[in-house]
């Protein structure tokens, strides 16, 4: 049975699922509808076009940093080296039920070296296009055991995210010999991935990732 997580929870992932290796991580929004204005507004550049929303990884050392580009996981990086973490493409609108992209983990693969995969979701062109999070509803991560398909989490944001660009979702990390998942659901002003590894260290301090 699914556990419905609130902001700030923890849990094992491991410990009601002895053996669990295979994950898949999905994230979903959509974007809110716009009130009034109808044909006119739309013309004017006031209507509800498309936010392209953004899921990345970044796979965190010990210390909280990231050693390298190639741990950033994002749509222009899909994989790892190790191929532990891999993201199975982008979805340019988050039209649809259900997640609207999908992280696969393979906790055994991760490296060594590695401790936090950190789980972000950003606007794409979020300045020019004058978008933020405000404009999403329905955000939410899910775990699921990939071998059976069984939700094994999930967790709803549903905070007020106006003018925040970024959030910062959950975090998978070690923890002795098991895997956690940690809720987290913070906004941000970072307006792109450049930003968001610019700030690891603030982000890391302020939410406990």
């Amino acid at each position: 049975m699914s556990i419905n997580l609130q902001k700030g929870q923890k849990i094992d992932l491991k410990k009601s699922n002895p053996g669990l290796n295979n994950i898949m991580v999905g994230l979903g929004w959509d974007a809110a509808p716009t009130s009034g204005g109808g044909f006119l507004k739309s013309l004017l550049g006031g209507g509800n076009s498309n936010i392209d929303c953004d899921a990345s990884v970044f796979m965190l050392n010990e210390q909280g940093k990231l050693d390298g580009v190639n741990n950033l996981i994002y749509f222009g990086n899909l994989r790892d080296r190790c191929n532990s973490v891999i993201h199975t493409g982008d979805n340019l609108t988050g039209d649809g039920d259900g997640d609207d992209e999908q992280i696969l983990v393979n906790l055994d693969k991760v490296p060594s070296n590695i401790s936090k995969l950190l789980f972000v979701v950003n606007i794409y062109n979020c300045v020019q296009r004058k978008q933020h999070f405000g404009m999403i509803k329905n955000a939410f991560i899910r775990v699921v055991d990939n071998n059976n398909g069984k939700e094994i989490a999930k967790y709803n944001l549903t905070d007020d995210y106006s003018e925040k660009t970024a959030l910062i979702v959950g975090t998978i990390y070690r923890y002795n010999d098991t895997w956690k998942f940690s809720a987290i659901g913070e906004g941000t002003r970072d307006t792109g991935l450049k930003d968001i590894m610019t700030n690891l260290a603030q982000i890391e301090c302020a939410y406990g990732v």
